[in-house]
């Protein structure tokens, strides 16, 4: 992984095209990399949930060239190397991976902001609507999830950055965990240092993460199996 880091230290230096098409041979090789990683980590995300077996890396991993038609930030290139295993909706299996509604196991690569990431981002109206509903009716099993001491050492709780100022409506305001139905998405995760990326022990490291984050994982995505389809977030 240091080949990768370093390579995008240096595209965060030189994001433009002329840079990249003399440095394309250093892409590839890091990119073939990156795909063999994502293969391996797929493969015991497999072992750990059949529903992934079906995934491939292609179905996971983002393309380097950002769309900037419509951005003010013209850069051509993103600055980071990311991977979103999550299983397909019920019965369309070309909906896994970067196209899931579906709680996954992301990771995500770029100097000095590594991470993982679990849980669903970015959830339809109608899908976050019956998220909050579930939370409320079964918060016990979440307390439960977030108790045992490998998710307070990776993650603690969701995270913070998507919430409203209140309890949306229809939902008691006096909830006992108010905050979470605040939440405008249900994620969690951890930073990884850039030494924890470049160990050779990093692939073990990220399954042993994975593993802690499944169960808040099959909690948010039994909604898939209780309650039918939703519509597509965008990603």
């Amino acid at each position: 992984m240091k080949e990768i880091l370093r390579f995008l230290t240096d595209l965060s230096l030189n994001n433009n095209r002329e840079w990249f098409e003399l440095h394309r041979s250093q892409y590839e090789q890091c990119r073939r990399q990156f795909e063999q990683f994502a293969s391996d980590y797929l493969a015991g995300l497999a072992r750990m949930d059949p529903q992934l077996a079906a995934v491939q890396p292609k179905d996971c991993i983002w393309r380097i060239y950002r769309d900037v038609r419509f951005s003010r930030d013209k850069r051509p290139y993103k600055e980071w190397f990311g991977v979103f295993p999550a299983a397909p909706a019920p019965g369309k299996p070309k909906t896994g991976g970067k196209k899931s509604n579906r709680g996954g196991y992301y990771i995500h690569l770029q100097p000095g902001l590594c991470m993982f990431a679990g849980g669903m981002w970015n959830p339809s109206p109608e899908l976050l609507k019956v998220l909050r509903q579930e939370i409320l009716a079964n918060y016990d099993e979440v307390e439960h999830i977030m108790a045992t001491p490998d998710w307070q050492r990776y993650f603690g709780d969701f995270d913070t950055e998507w919430m409203l100022k209140k309890v949306p409506l229809g939902f008691p305001a006096d909830f006992v965990h108010a905050d979470w139905l605040k939440r405008k998405a249900f994620t969690f995760s951890c930073s990884l240092t850039d030494e924890q990326v470049c160990s050779p022990d990093f692939l073990d490291l990220a399954l042993d993460i994975a593993r802690t984050a499944q169960p808040m994982n099959d909690f948010l995505n039994y909604t898939f199996e209780e309650y039918g389809e939703f519509p597509t977030s965008e990603r």
